[in-house]
């Protein structure tokens, strides 16, 4: 181990050195995602039969930077964990450095091959490679996924070892921590962020420069830094995977807004669905405490900070900056009235910084290359990249980063690489279950702060659920309220009775009982909503019900309408009618065997028929037909 407490900056450079040194010596690495995604696909059982097979075949292997140089490059093969590179739809993935192959969906009986045929031999597995109309693709980087992207925040996932601060140093870690401490003073540093428009990257867009001088400016014994890790909408983990990826990079970031603010604690508030996410922070926080990047006189600065976890519950209202700070004071996670805000009353009554995961992460970038080199990417007023998650109904699902204006239609169709299984896009969900739906209409539309306020919607976290022709636009409205209902404090009354009276009205059309009045009824609950409720999630709890009613209006009436409802996209059960074609009907009478509530009958080799009182739309004599004679509507 390099691992010594280190008191001087001198120090600091002649170890991140010698990490630069034992990684360069280090002739093949081999990188096993072991991002929560491959992990559930079973890349841990990868690694193991990595470290076996490198074992029996004599292989020398290191699994960590080693402090004798000799000793790494007499080592053919360095075994890793990586973060997650974003190919998620692809995993469990494995890269081979330096030559920069990437592995698709990798079992651990192709480690054999890879080993005998990539390690030993220097041989690309071209079967396991990222295939695209018939062309196979060596390099990662080469991947149209990959080439699409501006990787800055997520640059290290996958291509370094998420659990090393050695290998985080060798290429180039806490070198901005070194230059806020002894090159900058703590208003060149607020400045420095504030001239790049760094906006929060949690939903809000807020000038993070400008919250860093506010906490700067207000006399107090005590300051925080505090990182909002309670990534909670539905179908999002840009900040589980920056966590997990290359936790040393958001710590740096949390490191130099305390020497920019005057902070002396720091706290991270994870979701404790984030296990692995918190076993990677735990480990980055306990490496650096040996180093001496945290703790007392850091580097011999003067400056003492230290950060520690804790983990939420898993309530999405703790998401909100004064539930947060009130659940790791260890009160009930509920929002207060404000202001007071944050900066000036947060936690434990006192200045408090509170930004995301990610708005953390791209500090150290900031400082090390500048307020203008950050500027130039993106649009004036959103400058920077943004991490998206793409879920949903789409071909490549997983992690991206992109510049900030990038279009709707390169998100969705460049990289994502279109709509699964040949179905047409409807929509896409964009900022969780605060967010709106945007559809084909918005694919020019440029994903920035501002251009997605104009339309009524908002990035949120970065969420992007992606829905196809068959999915039911009710139905996902009905889905996003009830679990902002469920997620509701209980504090306000328009939150907590109002988005339950939503609720019902949604089921109830759903479930063939709506009416022509509800979706007015709908609109005008959520003009009250917006308007009453206490904090920002019962403001943005109706959007997704305004937005779908808005896009697709004509649903909620095919719905509702009276003698004829039904569902567009043909999701809703309950109202899905089944009918046997006389015509194409053998009289088989597989129907009538396989219908559980005995509603098909008739004579076999003549026409069955259903009867709709007792049918329970059930499906499954449209799913047994052999003869397509069952028609659904």
């Amino acid at each position: 181990m390099l691992a010594t407490k280190l008191s001087s900056r001198e120090a600091l450079q002649e170890v991140r050195g010698k990490a630069k040194e034992l990684l360069s010596a280090q002739k093949r690495r081999i990188y096993v995602c072991a991002g929560t995604a491959c992990v559930a696909g079973g890349a841990l059982d990868i690694y193991a039969e990595f470290k076996r097979l490198l074992k029996e075949a004599d292989i020398p292997c290191l699994v960590k930077l080693e402090e004798d140089i000799e000793e790494s490059a007499r080592c053919g093969v360095a075994l890793k964990k990586s973060g997650c590179p974003g190919f998620c739809q692809k995993g469990p993935l494995v890269r081979i450095d330096p030559e920069g192959w990437l592995y698709t969906k990798v079992r651990p009986e192709d480690c054999a091959d890879i080993v005998e045929r990539s390690i030993k031999g220097g041989e690309v597995l071209e079967r396991l490679l990222y295939h695209e109309e018939g062309k196979a693709y060596d390099r990662a980087e080469e991947i149209p996924f990959f080439q699409k992207q501006t990787r800055l925040v997520l640059e290290h996932c996958g291509r370094v070892a998420a659990d090393s601060i050695e290998e985080y140093l060798a290429v180039g870690g806490y070198e901005s921590l070194e230059k806020a401490l002894f090159d900058m003073t703590p208003e060149e540093i607020t400045k420095e962020i504030s001239d790049s428009n760094l906006r929060g990257r949690g939903g809000g867009g807020f000038p993070t420069g400008r919250k860093w001088t506010q906490v700067r400016g207000y006399e107090s014994d005590v300051k925080y830094i505090v990182c909002n890790g309670d990534e909670g909408d539905p179908g999002a983990f840009m900040d589980e995977g920056i966590m997990e990826g290359d936790p040393h990079r958001m710590l740096e970031g949390m490191m130099i807004a305390s020497v920019a603010c005057g902070a002396s604690q720091g706290y991270i508030y994870v979701r404790a669905e984030y296990p692995l996410a918190v076993e990677r922070l735990n480990l980055a926080i306990r490496d650096a405490r040996k180093y001496g990047l945290l703790g007392k006189n850091i580097l011999g600065s003067g400056h003492d900070f230290d950060i520690r976890i804790n983990r939420g519950a898993g309530a999405f209202v703790c998401g909100e900056g004064s539930a947060l700070t009130a659940s790791i004071e260890g009160k009930r996670g509920m929002p207060r009235v404000k202001p007071p805000r944050t900066v000036e009353h947060g936690l434990f009554g006192k200045p408090t910084v509170l930004n995301n995961v990610e708005t953390f992460a791209n500090v150290p970038l900031i400082i090390e290359k500048g307020a203008q080199w950050y500027r130039s990417i993106g649009p004036e007023n959103s400058p920077g990249t943004k991490a998206f998650a793409l879920a949903g109904n789409i071909s490549n699902t997983g992690l991206i980063e992109v510049p900030m204006g990038t279009k709707l239609r390169e998100v969705i169709y460049d990289i994502g690489g279109g709509i699964r299984e040949g179905h047409n896009f409807k929509a896409v969900q964009i900022g969780g279950p605060s967010g709106a739906c945007l559809t084909e209409k918005d694919m020019e539309m440029p994903l920035d702060f501002d251009s997605l306020k104009k339309i009524g919607a908002m990035m949120g976290s970065g969420g992007l659920v992606v829905m196809d022709d068959k999915t039911c636009m009710v139905e996902v409205a009905r889905f996003f309220m009830n679990f902002t209902k469920n997620e509701s404090c209980g504090k306000c009354i328009p939150c907590r009775e109002g988005t339950k009276r939503m609720l019902e009205i949604l089921t109830r059309m759903t479930n063939g009982e709506g009416r022509p009045e509800d979706i007015d009824l709908l609109l005008e609950l959520s003009d009250t909503i917006s308007h009453t409720a206490l904090c920002g999630l019962g403001k943005s709890a109706p959007n997704p019900v305004v937005s779908t009613i808005k896009n697709f209006r004509e649903e909620y009436e095919a719905h509702t309408q009276p003698g004829d409802k039904h569902c567009p996209a043909g999701a809703c059960a309950k109202l899905k009618h089944y009918h046997i074609d006389p015509e194409k009907c053998r009289g088989c009478s597989k129907c009538a065997h396989n219908c559980p509530v005995n509603a098909i009958s008739g004579k076999v080799k003549s026409p069955f028929t259903i009867d709709q009182e007792k049918c329970i739309k059930c499906g499954t004599c449209f799913n047994v037909c052999p003869f397509h004679a069952i028609e659904e509507g």
